[in-house]
């Protein structure tokens, strides 16, 4: 079953360079957050950020989530 689309165009576009790079993306039910995203590491302390739903400017939440996919160390 394919993920549900983030609403806003710029943090779709980098949720998609995130599932590129090995990374899996986890729709959530509640809280503030849109949903989850987790890198490939298997280990404990793999990376894993929040993905917000209306961030105050989305270019700058899109340009975050690009850096962290870009930083993670654990391959993908």
């Amino acid at each position: 079953m394919p993920r549900p689309v983030h609403p806003n165009k710029h943090i779709e576009d980098a949720l998609q360079y995130a599932e590129s790079n090995g990374w899996r993306i986890e729709k959530r039910a509640r809280g503030h957050a849109w949903g989850r995203a987790y890198c490939s590491g298997r280990e404990r302390g793999a990376c894993m950020f929040s993905v917000w739903s209306t961030p105050r400017v989305p270019e700058n939440h899109a340009r975050q989530i690009r850096r962290q996919v870009d930083r993670c160390t654990h391959g993908g």
